[in-house]
């Protein structure tokens, strides 16, 4: 059962739905093909739910200029030295201009929100996010995306510390680090951050689009 969202004003951050992380064709961090597809199809239909209730959508996009931008962080220049690492990768993921970039189709619409500056796995440092959630009005932010045990665990604690109420969506969010991290993840959200649920018991929780508005 979800808490306390009946009268909330929500919106969806969606992390890194991108072809670098879901497209086998040219990611460059890619999960695994099935947990791929899977993700994108349960996001895809979890926002086509939500948009019809009123829920706006922020895509939250890893672009980076160059690679140095990546490797001033010495966590990732460490997994980029270690070739049985899954995120070796890491220095050559999502420079602007890769197809890696592109949100992937499947999810998203016009008439959602790009925020595509993200630099760190916290989907608020160096963007416009919290700005742009406040001016719309949110106050509770349900997670999706990849990786679960990085961008999503990041992202959902920096917004219980900007005191946005938090769900993180449980099957609509994955890692490319396999189902006991994506699971550990999980666990810590749940107990310190906010809530975990499932998309449909959020889909049930959702008020009608003109409470979302009021």
């Amino acid at each position: 059962m979800v808490k306390g969202i009946e009268n909330a004003r929500l919106g969806i951050i969606a992390i890194d739905l991108h072809r670098g992380h879901l497209d086998p064709s040219v990611a460059t961090m890619p999960l695994e093909a099935e947990a791929a597809r899977k993700v994108v199809a349960a996001n895809a239909a979890f926002f086509q739910k939500a948009r019809a209730a009123g829920i706006p959508v922020f895509h939250c996009l890893a672009t980076y200029r160059d690679s140095q931008e990546i490797a001033s962080n010495p966590a990732w220049r460490a997994r980029a030295a270690d070739p049985n690492n899954p995120r070796k990768n890491v220095l050559k993921h999502n420079i602007i201009g890769m197809p890696g970039c592109e949100v992937m189709p499947e999810v998203y619409e016009a008439n959602d929100f790009i925020v595509d500056a993200k630099k760190r796995y916290d989907c608020f440092i160096a963007t416009d996010l919290d700005l742009s959630l406040r001016a719309h009005g949110v106050d509770t932010v349900l997670i999706t995306g990849v990786n679960t045990n990085s961008c999503v665990m990041a992202t959902a604690a920096a917004a219980c510390c900007r005191d946005y109420a938090t769900v993180v969506v449980s099957d609509c969010v994955d890692t490319m680090d396999g189902p006991e991290l994506h699971a550990a993840a999980l666990r810590v959200i749940g107990t310190a951050f906010g809530q975990v649920a499932t998309a449909s018991e959020l889909i049930a929780a959702f008020a009608p689009p003109a409470q979302r508005r009021a």
